[in-house]
Formats: C-alpha cells, structure tokens, sequence
C-alpha cells in the first residue's frame, strides 16, 4: 500500500494534518454548540433548563467523538507534537477533562435528581460547560503564541479563552433557535446577537494578535501576491458577521423560517476562522518549532494508521448523520423512563 502513495514521507503526514484540522473543527462546531447551551444556564430561567438540555441530550456524546479523534491522531501520527503541546498545556488540559467529566456527570444525574438538588445538578452542568470552553480557548491562545509560558501569553490566553466562550454562546443559542420555539426561541435570538458581537470582537482581537506573534506569519499575510489573494477570507467573514446580525434582527420569522441560519451562518464563520489559522502556521504543527513532517511517525506506521482511519471515519459520519436525522425536529422536555 506504501507504494501506492507519491512521495509518502510529505503526503501522508499532510493527509494525517488535514483530518486532524477537520476533526478538531467539527468538534469545535458541534461541541462548541452544545457546551454554548451549558453556558447558557447563567442567563437561562429555571423552566428552560430541561428543554435545553433536550435539545442536546441525543447528540452531546457523539459530538465529543471528534475530540477523541483529533487527539487520538495527534498521538499516533504526531507523537513528538503530542508530547511537546500536551506537556506545555498541561494544566488548561486537566483542566478541560475535568470540565468534560463534571458536565457527562451532571447530565445524567439532573435528570433522576430530587428537587432539591437537581439545582446543584445544574450548577454542576453549567460548571462543566464553562470549564471546558474557557480552558479550550486559553490553551487556543496559547498556542497562536507558540506555546510560550510568558505573561503575554497568559494574558492573550485569558483573552482568546472569554472570547472563545463568548463564540460557544452564540452557536449554542443558534442552536436553540434552530431546536426550539416559542418563549424560549425569542430568548435564544436575543442571546445569540449578544453572543455575535463579542465572539466577533474576539475574532478581530485574535486576527490581529497572530502577524503580531510571529514575523513569518505577518510576511504570510502582507507580502505580495498574498495580501491580495488572502483579501476574500476576511471579506466574507464580514460579509456573514453582518448577514447573521441582520438575519437576527429579523428572528422569530412566521412559519420558522431560517431559523437554521444563524446556526448555519456560525458554521460558515468557524470554517473560515479555521482556514485563515491553518494557513497561517502551516506548515508547523508546533509553531515555530516542529513541522508537520518533522514530528510525523515513520511512513510505514501511518499507512497501517491511514487503513484503521478509513474504517474509522465513515463510522462515526455515519452515526452522527443517523443520530441526527432520526432526532431531528423541536425538542421537547426531556424524560427518563424508569
């Protein structure tokens, strides 16, 4: 099979770069929205908790398999990156994995807890939650400023970490627009502009803060002919920004109408955030340390690896596209039997 494949030492770490980018993108788009509605108990009303926790209960878990997947590639085909950027975000991991406990727990829990510690389910809930998406943007800031240890890295990690969260927010409340209706959809609408403004400054924030980190980036960006090939990618994250906000403007709509849109729209302005980050490292998977093909295993081990993935992969498409299509519609209240 190693024959098969042009140049196998350049190729297939790029191909292993690119499902690691795709997966942890995914996550952050999936995850991102159900960990956004844990934050939402902060501003949430007691009445809407069960409701929102339905409209993530079918899904919460197949979302955090892109995660596994993400890192499960990163150990294997990138064992010296994973060791490098693991042991450098060492605490903000422990921290995130806490986080993910804490919130699985008290998922299961709220939902067979008397009434008067189900409040303490949800406190855990909404701990969980903010735990994890704050750690994920501190250690997201971390690395755009090559995983230094400094106060300025600090600093910008505390930064990226509230804008971060701020993000999950919004996609978390399109979601709700999307997932449910009445009270709590106008609610979710409201919370979602919030959500835009700041995840958007934030954008801004950390577009701005990446030339400045690294002198290679800042020529990625400004040199010609790129600044004018690189020009659409910020043009149409403005462009959705406002297309978003306006359509939130306009929110609930008779019928339910776009109610997708908003969540569709923070997919698109993910997607393109992503892009405009991955082109600016590449091609270093530890910034201005280690490239992608410097910290790849051996060819022959990421052939074997690539096989298992190819099996992998459809798999767990193919279970999220069911798990979303079989729960698909509003949600309602959620229910335990038993």
């Amino acid at each position: 099979m190693l024959d098969l494949i042009p140049n196998p030492d350049e190729t297939l770490p790029l191909i292993f770069a690119g499902l690691m980018g795709l997966s942890i993108l995914i996550y952050v788009v999936l995850d991102g929205y159900d960990l956004g509605v844990g934050a939402l108990f902060a501003v949430a009303p007691e009445e809407d908790y069960d409701r929102m926790v339905a409209s993530i209960g079918p899904f919460w878990d197949a979302n955090e398999t892109w995660l596994v997947l993400a890192i499960g590639i990163l150990l294997v085909a990138f064992p010296a990156a994973h060791g490098a950027i693991l042991t450098a975000l060492y605490v903000p991991v422990a921290v995130m994995l806490i986080g993910l406990i804490l919130r699985g727990v008290a998922f299961e829990f709220r939902a067979k807890a008397p009434g008067a510690s189900k409040k303490w389910w949800n406190l855990a809930f909404f701990a969980g939650s903010t735990m994890t998406g704050l750690s994920q943007g501190y250690m997201l800031g971390a690395y755009i400023l090559g995983l230094d240890a400094g106060w300025a890295s600090i600093a910008f990690g505390m930064l990226t970490a509230f804008c971060l969260m701020a993000a999950y927010v919004f996609i978390g409340a399109a979601w709700l627009i999307y997932k449910t209706d009445g009270d709590l959809q106008k609610r979710a609408v409201g919370w979602a502009r919030k959500g835009l403004l700041i995840g958007g400054g934030g954008m801004v924030a950390v577009s701005l803060a990446t030339p400045l980190a690294s002198e290679r980036i800042f020529d990625k960006w400004f040199s010609f002919p790129e600044l004018i090939l690189l020009a659409p990618l910020p043009m149409m994250t403005a462009g959705l920004f406002a297309a978003v906000y306006i359509l939130l403007r306009e929110l609930p709509l008779p019928g339910d109408r776009w109610c997708w849109g908003p969540f569709v729209g923070g997919t698109a302005i993910f997607s393109l955030g992503f892009a405009g980050q991955a082109y600016s490292f590449y091609p270093y998977i530890v910034p201005g340390q280690m490239t992608i093909t410097e910290s790849a295993s051996a060819p022959e081990s990421l052939v074997i690896i690539l096989a298992g993935t190819l099996i992998v992969l459809p798999t767990i498409v193919g279970y999220s596209i069911f798990a979303y299509r079989v729960f698909g519609g509003k949600a309602t209240t959620l229910t335990y039997g038993g």
